[in-house]
């Protein structure tokens, strides 16, 4: 079972679809097993982090900025911008799928836990994110 999430952002940053997986794992009415969430796109990403202090968002996207900088002279593929290729190398940094257990028809994230999608191009787009459960 795999149903097909659209989320919109507004550029750079990350995205909390916590909710939006459980629901669509709520309607597979899977007791136990695993859930599958894969981001269709190579210049997004998922991660799962915490959601409850918005200062730990801010410090992950500040830090990834930091960390991948846009405008570097060693970069040739900025066919679509100078966020081109640090969107493509943010992504390999963090994950393009996640795996999460399904128990009692549940997700099984910590109390803190929350699934995120990271944007990593300063436009909006339409991003694709694909949850599949797998279990009886």
């Amino acid at each position: 079972m795999a149903a097909t999430l659209q989320i919109q952002t507004d550029g750079k940053g990350l995205y909390e679809i916590t909710d939006r997986v459980h629901e669509v794992i709520a309607s597979m009415e899977v007791d136990d097993g695993v859930c599958v969430v894969f981001v269709q796109h190579t210049s997004a990403s998922l991660t799962i982090q915490e959601n409850a202090d918005p200062s730990a968002r801010r410090d992950l996207e500040g830090w990834m900025e930091r960390s991948v900088p846009e405008g570097q002279p060693e970069f040739t593929h900025t066919m679509e911008g100078a966020d081109d290729m640090p969107s493509h190398i943010r992504s390999m940094l963090t994950d393009v799928s996640l795996s999460i257990p399904i128990v009692d028809g549940r997700l099984t994230l910590g109390t803190w836990q929350g699934i995120y999608l990271f944007e990593h191009r300063a436009e909006s787009h339409r991003r694709r994110v694909v949850v599949q459960a797998l279990g009886a």
